[in-house]
């Protein structure tokens, strides 16, 4: 090929081992520009244009960095400034930066803390403080535009520390706000209550005493209208209609101490007048002669809980009633029992008396007189029912003892007097000896008990006491023989037969 229309190529270096770059030769008649050339002279004779109209426009107003022009005077000033920029070291820089950082920091604490509070609606409990803690900030911000940090930092400071003061105060702020809330709910200011009550669930949301206050004054309005209503109630004597009404209240309001001692006062009221209408019961009873049931009302108005000791007065007083009639029916029969000397029933109804009041002194007087009359009765009764026991001495004397303490009662009665004439007999005739005749085979050894041995005999006669008495017969190799016989009171015998007639048969082993 020829060197005019042949490609150049570059040798490759074997050093480098680089690929070899191809250089087009084109012809000098196709070298024209392209399209995109003729696009970009357009716009640089544009930007020339704008350059020569508009620019002169912009500059006479504003100077780059497309900054507002300043005056002469003013440019005067900044002159100044950047003279004394330039003045000032870098340390002095550094120290004016850490100061600036240090104004920052605290006024970011401060920010949180205002940020803190006014969540918590700080106006409506410290607002005066808060104002002036803000005033302090206000004067740190005067100070830092004037870039005199050290000063901006006192006042941010000052009213950081003012706003920690009121974060602080929290706790004493809720409890003046929860008294204030009582206070109003005591003075029945139901919209002031719930103010102050949601302002204290605000400072303190788990405050259980200001959750029940809010809901004790929400629910006001209402308990006042039925505190009104019960009231008219209780006028009117309608204490049960009162009472749901208080119960009522205490639905709405369980901690309403009105509620619950008017609830109490109404409750007594009832009983009481429960109790009223069952003693009326028991009067009724005790006037239509039933006493018992009359006692057994009186209990039970007594257990109710109420006028207790009136209750006990009437039982006491109906059982002493009751006890008074009993005593006077035993005093009759009392009477009557002595009249007919029936003296052991006397016994008994005295005390019968004394088991109802033991400390009535004509039972314990009349039982001693009637006892001591029974007793006697019952000896003379039997001193006459046994005559026979006159012939031991002994008992003749105790039966003539008997017999003259009978003597001695005054005002005897017919009874006593016709013992005493039959006993006063019987004594007589037990002292009259009497003829007794005793047969015997002469072979039996005889012996009279309480008098002697009388022996052996066939018939003997023997003056004997009326009496019991024994005659016991013995004989060698007889069965003993026992015979008993009275003398006396019609009793006495024509003779007494006395012999031992039974073999003993004697056998051998």
């Amino acid at each position: 090929m020829s060197e005019n229309n042949a490609d150049q190529v570059s040798p490759v270096d074997p050093d480098t081992n680089e690929i070899p770059t191809f250089v087009a030769a084109a012809p000098a008649a196709s070298r024209q520009p392209p399209v995109w050339v003729w696009f970009g002279l357009g716009g640089l004779l544009l930007l020339a244009l704008l350059v020569i109209f508009v620019l002169p426009t912009l500059v006479t107003e504003y100077e780059l960095p497309l900054e507002r022009r300043v005056d002469v005077a003013d440019l005067q000033v900044l002159s100044q400034e950047e003279e004394t920029i330039v003045a000032i070291s870098p340390f002095d820089e550094a120290q004016r930066s850490l100061r600036r950082r240090e104004a920052m920091d605290i006024l970011a604490e401060l920010l949180e803390v205002q940020g803190e509070l006014e969540a918590l609606e700080v106006e409506r409990w410290g607002q005066q403080p808060y104002q002036e803690a803000l005033e302090q900030a206000s004067i740190g911000d005067e100070y830092y535009r004037t870039q005199d940090f050290v000063l901006a930092s006192e006042s941010y400071q000052r009213g950081r520390d003012g706003l920690i003061s009121l974060r602080d105060a929290l706790p004493t702020v809720l409890q003046q706000t929860l008294v204030s809330a009582q206070a109003a709910l005591s003075a029945l200011d139901s919209a002031g209550a719930q103010d102050l009550f949601s302002l204290a669930l605000l400072l303190e949301p788990d405050s259980e005493v200001a959750r029940i206050g809010l809901t004790r004054a929400r629910a006001m309005d209402d308990v006042t209208a039925l505190f009104a209503a019960a009231e008219e109630l209780l006028e009117d004597g309608e204490l049960e209609a009162a009472r749901d009404l208080y119960q009522q209240v205490l639905a709405l309001d369980a901690y309403n101490e009105m509620a619950q001692a008017m609830l109490a006062e109404v409750a007594v009221l009832i009983t009481e007048a429960e109790f009223a209408r069952i003693m009326s019961r028991g009067y009724a009873s005790l006037q239509q002669g039933d006493p018992e049931q009359a006692i057994a009302t009186f209990e039970e108005a007594s257990n109710l809980g109420v006028n207790q000791e009136q209750a006990l007065a009437a039982i006491t007083q109906t059982q002493t009633e009751v006890a008074n009639a009993r005593i006077n029916a035993l005093r009759e029969s009392i009477a009557g029992s002595e009249a007919a000397e029936n003296w052991q029933d006397a016994v008994d109804n005295y005390d019968r008396v004394l088991a109802i009041d033991a400390n009535l002194i004509f039972a314990i007087n009349g039982r001693d007189y009637a006892a001591k009359r029974a007793q006697l009765d019952s000896l003379l009764s039997d001193a006459i029912a046994n005559p026979e026991r006159f012939a031991e001495d002994a008992v003749f004397q105790q039966t003539l003892d008997v017999y003259y303490t009978g003597r001695n009662i005054e005002d005897a009665g017919s009874k006593l007097l016709g013992q005493l004439d039959e006993l006063e007999q019987l004594l007589e005739n037990s002292q009259i000896p009497v003829d007794i005749a005793l047969v015997s085979d002469n072979l039996t050894d005889v012996t009279l008990m309480r008098v002697g041995n009388l022996g052996n005999f066939e018939q003997t006669s023997v003056s004997l006491k009326p009496g019991r008495y024994v005659a016991v017969g013995r004989r060698a190799g007889y069965r003993e023989v026992r015979e008993e016989f009275t003398v006396g009171f019609g009793l006495t015998p024509s003779s007494v037969v006395v012999q031992c007639v039974e073999r003993v048969v004697v056998t051998s082993r």
